[in-house]
């Protein structure tokens, strides 16, 4: 798979049992942040599990740009010797973000109060996602952007040169327009207020405060209070990343539908605002036992045992769960494929502007795998078909989305019929090493 190459189609076929231990890279939402903090800190970050993953590695070379040094010393093993907090020189170059939603947001987020002046573009999947979710906010600092119709990229960030503090209340759940703005006014002046109404993925809030930053976090009426102080010198850190809850889903959820199966994934991340779509598959009816709770680089890890369950029921997902596993819902909704009854997942519209519209991608995809689905813009129902019911038979379009594509991947795995994607190699944006984990543990993947 090339990650942003020459298209390469992939085809799953009925597996036999999936069996032995899946260790699945580092998480992705960590492994940025510990880059960009470190290249805000003050001396040497040691980072050990980083996902080697096109997406990260296009932020370590944005760090670079922006006049960090950045080495990595083998796999997941990298050190940042950062420049501090406002220490960003003017890149020479256009910065490219690939296929990174959270990568160019945040490192907008980063630039946003440092008077420099940044372009940035991406893949032709990044160009079609709204960026002005995050320009806006930044403009309250007094940062400019000029990008293309509707705040697409590429897109030109001039830095503000007297920044000053921001209290923003967040329009919708989004952690990453959360930790931009919280990136952002790191450099500025006094305090930055963040206010959420729903809890999102808190990683920002632990390493800023893992790396030294005076950070309060609290809930009111209003919602969830981030209150954090400007201009701290950031202290470098080592920081463990905890393999990633995203990733770990697709062998998981391939386990709990390809008949006889039984696996052990080790050491994935418990964040409760990442854990939505085990708590969800728990009350399907999933086998998964939650072995070893323990603490890795200040975050809850687990052992997952997970075992065949063909007595999976469809369920009503409570909205709010939503920002917990908003990354999750393509393969819940193969998973929901093969179990009795009709899943609805409702407040998902954050769906529509990911990397691809992905209600409308899986539903499509379903439907070509005989499944009946219903949509309308926040809602997606799938109305199950019990344990090896699902027809398949059908070539997917992935839309440049990793996610897609190893959704019907792992669909292809407990389908009648083989299933094939029309292009697998956006797969290496989040997961490099997907084909080579899935086939060791026995699932039937080749290439198109």
């Amino acid at each position: 798979m090339s990650g942003h190459g020459q298209a390469q189609p992939m085809i799953a076929s009925k597996s036999g049992p999936l069996s032995g231990t899946a260790s699945v890279p580092g998480d992705k939402s960590i492994s940025h942040r510990a880059l960009i903090f470190g290249a805000m800190a003050v001396g040497e970050t040691r980072i050990s599990g980083l996902l080697e993953g096109q997406d990260v590695l296009d932020t370590a070379k944005a760090m670079q740009a922006f006049g960090a040094t950045v080495t990595r010393h083998g796999l997941g093993d990298w050190t940042v010797n950062g420049v501090g907090v406002g220490g960003f020189q003017e890149p020479a170059d256009v910065i490219d973000c690939g296929n990174s939603g959270t990568g160019v947001r945040l490192i907008m987020g980063t630039m946003a109060t440092t008077p420099i002046t940044a372009t940035f573009t991406g893949d032709a999947s990044l160009r079609k996602r709204p960026m002005g979710r995050v320009t806006d906010p930044l403009s309250l600092f007094g940062t400019r952007a000029y990008g293309r119709k509707g705040g697409r990229l590429p897109m030109t960030v001039v830095g503000a040169a007297a920044p000053v503090p921001v209290r923003y209340a967040l329009p919708v759940a989004s952690a990453q327009v959360k930790s931009a703005v919280l990136l952002a006014g790191l450099n500025a002046p006094g305090e930055t207020v963040v206010i959420e109404k729903e809890p999102t993925r808190d990683h920002s809030e632990r390493m800023l405060l893992g790396f030294g930053a005076t950070l309060n976090v609290e809930k009111t009426a209003e919602g969830h209070v981030i209150t954090l102080l400007g201009r701290p010198e950031l202290r470098p850190q080592t920081v463990a990343v905890p393999r990633d809850p995203s990733s770990a889903a697709f062998p998981v959820c391939a386990a709990l539908i390809v008949e006889g199966s039984d696996i052990l994934v080790p050491g994935v991340s418990q964040n409760l605002t990442r854990n939505g779509l085990y708590l969800t598959l728990v009350e399907m009816g999933a086998d998964i036992a939650f072995l070893n709770p323990r603490e890795e680089g200040g975050e809850p890890v687990a052992d997952l045992r997970v075992r065949f369950s063909g007595n999976m029921k469809g369920i009503e997902v409570p909205p709010e769960r939503a920002p917990s596993m908003i990354d999750e819902y393509p393969i819940l909704s193969v998973v929901a494929s093969f179990a009795v009854g009709k899943t609805v997942m409702r407040g998902v519209k954050e769906l529509r502007v990911k990397e691809s519209d992905r209600i409308d991608a899986m539903a499509r995809g379903l439907e070509a795998c005989g499944v009946r689905v219903e949509e309308d813009e926040d809602t997606l129902i799938v109305h199950g078909m019990g344990a090896g019911g699902m027809p398949g038979g059908a070539t997917c379009a992935t839309h440049l989305d990793h996610r897609i594509a190893m959704s019907f991947l792992v669909a292809g795995m407990a389908a009648k019929a083989d299933i094939a994607v029309d292009d697998a190699s956006p797969i290496l944006t989040s997961f490099p090493i997907f084909e080579g984990l899935m086939t060791g543990l026995g699932a039937s993947l080749r290439r198109g």
